[in-house]
């Protein structure tokens, strides 16, 4: 039988190879470069020939090699390879079989724009500002850095191959602008990027599941970045299923599938420590694994086993894939990771199962995966105190390094009876103490369980202030009653007297109306996951009332005044409003290094609302806004510039309002200034302004 040549680079091309060889039947495997060759590895049967050839060189090579029939199995975007392929092979009076991969139905999805080819997407991010991921790889890379004001913003992922980072060099991208990594790549490790570099637009080949493409437009929804995809080109061919009925009725060989190594994984939550907190179905997968992972407080005790101390999925998973490879066929192989207490309360079970079945789709062998819930630490503590747990709101400031927590307790132990917090030692111990005392909130009882389970296991209620003594190391978590609990107010609405006021250069700082606050923080409709900005803060008074709604927005107030930026903060502090970031500086500059908002309130532009606009729109092109007005100029200012921008759910409204003021015997009503509120969302359009 005359040889069969594969032409390979995907992930399609060395799966055919694989089969081809342990079906016993000899091929040639042709890679462009030494990276390709290293990534196929060895096989028996097949012959790797790695370099690039153009169609002459192809069609001297298919001749030399006596070659039966050709698969084509580059990758979708390499028009000009699969063409002196389908040449060559038609020279040589050979049959040619071209493998496409599945065409994905195209989603229209806001912020995702399609280019037919990397010169019109570089023209157009010529145009836009703003940090660049390119993941196209290095063989367009010179077109990108040709164009104007492109190449000093570029972020490049590219293969970790010589030739790779000898492109990127070549094309002036140099230093921490090259990113040489080996996918696949979660949403995970994209995020990690756009976050590491302030990325502003990705861009990306529409390269389908196995080029993780849906992983790319995970992770720019969740960061709100713009991703740019040069669109698959349109080719005819067979599918995988497709090349292997051709091969079969070329060989005479019914194609075997590859032999599935099987890999049992079990993610078990192992309690409270003590070996006895163990359900019988953890105990019997610890008891049959094969290897164990865990912290080294877990792994104590365990014999007999293959153990190592790792708890990351990117330490575990190299261990496993490496011992899963090295299998025989057809073996099978345990492996239990352990984690304390309870698998779905505050768990890093969660995270390590999603990263494990993004690698599950990319290994050779079959894994199946089950969970073992354990005895949380709450169940475990409330049943040692004789209470239930189901009426008391559960936290967890376990390994959260910033202060940010503090301000969430708080405003949990401020509402609620009962707050049960797990942490990590005992400075997060003297935090809450401080944090609880700063809130007036002395007054709360707080119980405490340390090395729960463990023959040292200690429990003992104590005041916030003593909290501040405790001086022993080791595993807690506690209980905070605070029996007089307030009610939360679930509308705005706190009088203008209950705000502190001041004054600046003999004028009283700005502070918008009882009536105006209500009426503009119905028109904003914030939700729970709201990040909201308060320009022209004056007095604080909207960011107080936005804050005062929830404890888990963030709220930034931003106040170019010197003075009324110390008002603001002395107003947070008298509302225990800690969520409130003060900003002070002008807009639309201040706005520059804030997380993109959701929503905002325009109390005051300094005479930029146009710009002001514009950096919004910029950070976040589907965003709510609110902007209020009293001078006509203003209203006539926020009209016109409206019209330049694409909006809807539009509203105006003037609002005027009057007081009652008791004259002598008699109450008369005086008119407030009336003041017209402007709402209306932004409507994300193809072009930014």
């Amino acid at each position: 039988m005359r040889r069969i040549v594969l032409f390979a680079g995907t992930t399609e091309g060395r799966t055919l190879a694989e089969l081809l060889s342990k079906n016993r039947i000899s091929c040639t495997v042709c890679v462009a470069t030494e990276y390709g060759e290293t990534v196929l590895g060895e096989m028996p049967g097949v012959t790797i020939r790695q370099g690039r050839m153009d169609e002459k060189e192809m069609e001297e090579f298919l001749s030399e090699e006596d070659t039966g029939i050709v698969v084509d199995c580059t990758h979708p975007f390499a028009a000009l390879v699969s063409e002196n392929i389908r040449n060559a092979a038609a020279k040589q009076d050979v049959p040619y079989l071209r493998l496409c991969r599945k065409n994905e139905e195209r989603k229209e999805t806001p912020g995702v724009r399609y280019f037919p080819d990397p010169a019109s997407c570089a023209a157009y991010l010529s145009d836009m500002e703003g940090n660049i991921l390119l993941t196209t790889g290095s063989k367009d890379l010179g077109i990108y850095c040709s164009a104007p004001n492109l190449r000093e913003r570029l972020f490049v992922r590219v293969l970790p191959a010589k030739e790779s980072i000898e492109i990127c060099e070549a094309n002036g991208i140099t230093g921490h602008h090259i990113l040489a990594m080996q996918g696949p790549f979660t949403e995970e490790m994209n995020l990690a990027l756009i976050h590491q570099y302030g990325i502003s637009h990705l861009v990306t080949k529409e390269s389908g599941a196995a080029g993780g493409f849906p992983e790319k437009i995970s992770a720019c929804r969740k960061s709100r970045v713009f991703l740019s995809v040069i669109g698959r080109p349109e080719e005819s061919g067979l599918s995988y299923d497709e090349v292997l009925i051709s091969l079969e009725e070329y060989t005479g060989k019914k194609l075997q599938a590859v032999p599935r190594k099987k890999l049992e994984i079990s993610l078990v939550g192992t309690g409270m420590g003590s070996p006895l907190n163990l359900t019988k179905e953890a105990e019997l997968a610890i008891k049959e694994a094969d290897y164990i992972f865990g912290s080294k407080r877990l792994l104590e005790g365990i014999t007999g086993k293959k153990k190592y101390a790792y708890y990351r999925a990117e330490d575990i998973l190299p261990v496993l894939e490496d011992v899963q490879n090295n299998l025989p066929e057809y073996d099978n192989l345990k492996a239990a990771v352990l984690f304390s207490g309870d698998t779905g309360f505050y768990s890093g079970a969660a995270l390590f199962h999603e990263k494990l079945e993004q690698w599950k789709e990319n290994t050779a062998g079959e894994v199946s995966v089950r969970i073992f819930p354990g005895i949380s630490s709450v169940s475990y503590f409330a049943a040692c105190l004789g209470t239930c747990w189901e009426d008391g709101e559960i936290l967890s400031i376990h390994g959260k390094r910033d202060e940010a927590w503090q301000h969430t307790v708080v405003e949990a132990v401020r509402y609620r009876k009962k707050v049960f917090l797990i942490l990590s030692g005992k400075e997060e111990l003297h935090l809450l103490g401080k944090a609880l005392l700063s809130a007036e909130l002395s007054a709360c009882t707080v119980t405490t369980g340390y090395n729960l389970s463990y023959e040292d296991q200690e429990i003992r209620t104590t005041s916030p202030e003593e909290l501040l003594s405790y001086d022993k190391e080791g595993l807690y978590i506690c209980l905070i009653r605070n029996l007089s609990c307030e009610k939360r107010r679930l509308t705005p609405g706190y009088p203008d007297t209950c705000f502190l006021r001041d004054s600046e250069n003999g004028k009283r700082i700005p502070i918008s109306k009882e009536e105006v606050r209500e009426v503009a923080l119905c028109k904003l409709r914030l939700t729970e996951d709201s990040v909201f900005y308060d320009i022209g803060s004056g007095s604080g008074s909207i960011a107080v009332e936005a804050a005062k709604l929830s404890g888990s927005i963030p709220v930034y107030a931003i106040e170019e005044k010197e003075k009324a930026a110390g008002l603001i903060e002395r107003n947070c502090g008298k509302f225990h409003t800690k969520q409130v970031k003060v900003i002070c500086g002008h807009a639309p500059e201040a706005l520059e290094d804030l997380p993109a908002p959701t929503h905002a309130f325009i109390g005051g532009s300094g005479g930029a609302l146009k710009a002001v606009l514009r950096k919004l729109y910029q950070k976040n092109p589907k965003m709510r806004v609110v902007i209020t007005a009293v001078t006509l100029e203003t209203r006539n200012e926020i009209t016109e510039i409206l019209n330049e921008f694409p909006v809807c759910d539009e509203e105006v409204l003037e609002l005027h309002a009057a007081r009652s003021e008791q004259a002598g015997a008699y109450h008369l009503m005086r008119a407030e200034n009336p003041v017209m509120i402007f709402s209306f969302t932004f409507q994300e359009t193809e072009e930014i302004l």
